[in-house]
C-alpha cells in the first residue's frame, strides 16, 4: 500500500469509488432512496472537480489502483473518507486515517472531526472518534442519520 495525493484527471475514478461505496458499503443502513440521494447517479463532472479540487484528497494504491480516498481540512475536518468495498477490513482506512492524523498534526490541528455514516460509526470509534452529536440531513429530499464525530489529538 502507498499513499499520495490525488491527481489531476483522476476525479471521475474518485467518483466511482464514492458511488460504489456508498451503494454497496452502506446499502445495509439506508434504504435505497437514501442512497440514491446520497450517491446519486448522474455525475456532474464540473461540480465533482471543483469538489474534490476543493478538498484536495490523498488516495491509497494498491498495485497502481486507486481503493481508498480521504482529505483532512486545515480546520481538522475530514469531509470525504471512502474505502472502496473489495478493500474494507483489510488495514486500508485504518492505513489512510493514520495517514490523516500525520497531516493534522503537522498542520497544528488539535482535533478531528467528520459527518460520519451510520455504516462508518465503528471504524471511526475504533480510531478514538466520539459522537458529539446525532444528525438527520436532508440530501435530495431524502433524510440520513449520521453523527458528527471528533477525536482529540494528544
Amino acid at each position: 500500500m502507498k499513499i499520495r495525493q490525488y491527481q489531476a484527471g483522476e476525479e471521475r475514478i474518485l467518483w466511482s469509488l464514492f458511488y460504489n461505496t456508498v451503494h454497496t458499503v452502506n446499502a445495509r443502513d439506508y434504504s435505497q432512496a437514501q442512497l440514491d440521494a446520497w450517491g446519486y447517479a448522474e455525475l456532474d463532472e464540473a461540480i465533482w472537480q471543483q469538489k474534490i479540487e476543493a478538498i484536495n484528497p490523498v488516495v491509497v494504491l494498491i498495485d497502481d489502483t486507486i481503493v481508498a480516498y480521504s482529505d483532512v481540512q486545515e480546520s481538522g475536518y475530514v469531509d470525504h473518507f471512502f474505502c472502496h468495498a473489495d478493500y474494507q477490513r483489510q488495514g486500508v482506512g485504518s492505513f489512510l486515517m493514520a495517514h490523516l492524523e500525520q497531516l493534522a498534526r503537522a498542520k497544528g490541528v488539535t482535533e478531528m472531526s467528520s459527518d460520519v455514516s451510520i455504516t462508518a460509526r465503528p471504524f471511526f470509534e475504533a480510531k478514538g472518534f466520539v459522537v458529539d452529536e446525532e444528525q438527520f440531513v436532508e440530501i435530495r429530499g431524502q433524510v440520513l442519520r449520521n453523527f458528527k464525530m471528533v477525536r482529540k489529538l494528544v
